[in-house]
């Protein structure tokens, strides 16, 4: 046969497979819009992926045990909320705190996993706030968990903590009209280390990775340097928080999710008035100065995520996060109306959603649901929007449920930890 006629033969071969394949994946597709449909039928459309894996690569199942460790004022709640929401939807169980340790593991402390809820164990996915610990953490967690965690530039973080944690630490409470400047001209001067909550107000980041916020950098540089290797060590991605979209395409990438599953509405946010428009150049100097060990921590993972984007290809990173903000954007309004809105806490109606108010001077921002709607649509658009304190007593109440468990009031644990704020409102949701 002539060459000519060789190739045309093995080109139609390979027309056939591919139509062949393309009949095989449609119909698959097809299959899980129908089964998602049932439950998840206000999603959009999956819509095509802008970075598929190479054509040599087989296909992944989705990954289903995560760990994520939540640090402080970066993001993290959004980024629970997602994965709470993914573990409801495939049926996996997240593991909760003791409602001794109220909604966090009983932060400060180190992290054991006896402070986690006995009817949530063993879980699949872990998303609330803790203090960093290798061993427990592993000890609790099956194998082939992903760990994953998020950092946020440190003088921003910085801002923030000062204002959402200005009445609970003490360090802060002493500085004259809770002036941010005041405190970082002279911080040594209202800042008392191994006080209680200190934490917040020197190298929180440090802390909640399970570091020694008091180390200085530029007096041990050996000191961050090991911490950066741990961290490297057990966490497969450390997200950004100011590259939040981004973010998400790879940490779906990681897990072989589709970028439905990180779909997300943004929540804990402040509003415009009780936060700094920009913070002064030489304000963030000094608040990266005092806190140099998380400063150090952000520089590094902030490079090594750029890295990591420019692998996957940055062009196909940021279509995906492009097509990830508009999917979002679809599915707000189709939720919350036309022009859907972050309110006040006192302008939200559906109890449901009402976020916690750390202080008078700090207004915690939340959306509303339009009135008069009922369905499946309605309950998976309040999940999408319920806060975490809300959202962590309802999942308790249902897994305990599903795992026969009668509901009664559980015993306190011995030596409870100190509260970093006031008993939080625990309103009954029905499921």
């Amino acid at each position: 046969m002539p060459p000519i006629l060789q190739r045309l033969q093995q080109a139609t071969k390979m027309l056939s497979r591919r139509k062949i394949l393309l009949l095989v994946l449609g119909c698959s597709t097809l299959s899980l819009l129908i089964h998602q449909g049932a439950q998840l039928s206000w999603y959009p459309k999956l819509f095509p992926l802008s970075c598929p894996p190479l054509q040599d690569s087989p296909p992944r199942p989705k990954h289903m045990t995560v760990a994520f460790l939540k640090t402080h004022k970066t993001a993290g709640t959004t980024v629970q909320n997602i994965l709470f929401r993914f573990a409801e939807r495939h049926n996996l169980t997240v593991a909760l705190p003791h409602p001794s340790c109220e909604h966090q593991f009983c932060y400060p402390r180190n992290f054991s996993a006896h402070f986690v809820h006995p009817a949530t164990r063993p879980p699949h996915v872990l998303a609330s706030h803790l203090r960093f610990d290798r061993a427990e953490l592993q000890r609790l967690m099956p194998p082939g968990t992903v760990y994953v965690t998020i950092l946020r530039e440190p003088a921003a973080m910085f801002e923030s903590l000062f204002s959402y944690y200005n009445q609970y630490c003490p360090a802060f409470r002493r500085v004259p009209n809770a002036s941010l400047e005041a405190f970082l001209r002279a911080p040594e001067a209202y800042y008392r280390a191994g006080e209680h909550f200190a934490m917040f107000a020197h190298n929180t980041l440090a802390y909640d990775l399970g570091g020694d916020n008091e180390r200085s950098p530029r007096d041990d540089a050996a000191y961050l340097a090991g911490l950066i290797r741990q961290v490297e060590e057990v966490f497969s991605l450390v997200m950004i928080a100011e590259y939040f979209d981004e973010s998400l395409v790879l940490l779906r990438r990681l897990l072989a999710w589709d970028l439905d599953d990180v779909l997300y509405a943004r929540l804990n946010s402040r509003a415009a008035s009780s936060r700094l428009a920009a913070i002064p150049a030489a304000l963030a100097r000094a608040a990266r100065a005092w806190n140099a060990l998380d400063a150090g921590l952000y520089d590094h993972f902030n490079a090594t995520f750029w890295r990591r984007v420019a692998r996957a290809g940055r062009a196909c990173v940021e279509r995906e996060a492009r097509e990830l903000r508009e999917a979002r954007e679809r599915l707000l309004r189709r939720c919350f109306g036309e022009e859907p809105v972050l309110r006040p806490a006192a302008q939200i109606r559906t109890k449901q959603l009402q976020p916690w108010q750390p202080s008078r001077k700090v207004d915690i921002m939340g959306y509303d649901l339009p009135s008069g709607r009922a369905g499946p649509a309605t309950e998976a658009c309040l999940k999408l929007a319920m806060p975490e304190v809300q959202y962590s007593s309802y999942l308790l109440r249902k897994q305990k449920r599903r795992g026969g468990v009668r509901i009664r009031p559980e015993p306190v644990l011995d030596n409870p930890p100190p509260r970093p704020i006031r008993a939080l409102p625990r309103g009954h949701l029905g499921h």
